[in-house]
């Protein structure tokens, strides 16, 4: 099966996701400046939210680019992903709701943990679908930042319930590790060409 629909179906789940995720931002009843201050924590961890989907689209749109054929494993595998990255408007609004506290702080490393070892999952499916050639494998290489961010989101867990700024620190690092677009896949692909 072609990859069209895979990558239709990842792109409207996860637009999906944003939307759900600007909907908790509730707009305040008074008119003043004073009365957004308030929503702060929720903006903020907005934000970072944002564009922790951002980088998951980007770099899930990049992996796909190497797949011509879809098979059963990598449809399970994605959704897997999507899954996870689904629960990311909920730990949002909780952990912004409760001005970055211990709990819903902690879980955000959870979710994006899970999030991160779902998206090692799907690429590791398509690589063993794609044999020992796999242009993926060629392009993911020894890939240090898939296997930093998981280490990073298992020290910010139990830092959440000891200082929640490190935690949280530790989840704005990590997401400036990704935000630069992955170009791996990209030369991969330029070298194939060569």
């Amino acid at each position: 099966m072609g990859k069209n629909r895979l990558e239709a179906f990842s792109d409207g789940v996860i637009a999906i996701i944003i939307t759900i995720m600007v909907l908790e931002l509730k707009v305040p009843h008074a008119d003043t400046l004073a009365a957004l201050r308030p929503l702060l924590p929720i903006f903020l961890n907005y934000v970072l939210s944002f564009v922790y989907l951002g980088i998951y689209w980007n770099n899930h749109h990049h992996m796909l680019h190497t797949v011509q054929h879809v098979r059963g494993g990598i449809l399970w595998a994605n959704l897997h992903l999507l899954f996870w990255l689904s629960l990311i408007p909920f730990v949002t609004a909780w952990m912004g709701e409760n001005h970055f506290a211990a709990a819903p702080t902690a879980l955000y490393g959870v979710i994006l943990l899970m999030a991160a070892f779902a998206y090692w999952i799907l690429q590791r499916t398509i690589i063993a679908a794609q044999g020992r050639d796999s242009l993926l494998k060629a392009a993911v290489g020894r890939d240090l930042k898939g296997k930093l961010s998981p280490l990073l989101y298992l020290a910010a867990i139990p830092a959440a319930f000891f200082e929640q700024w490190i935690a949280d620190g530790i989840y704005v690092l990590v997401a400036l590790l990704w935000l630069v677009p992955d170009r791996r896949i990209e030369r991969a692909f330029k070298n194939q060409d060569n």
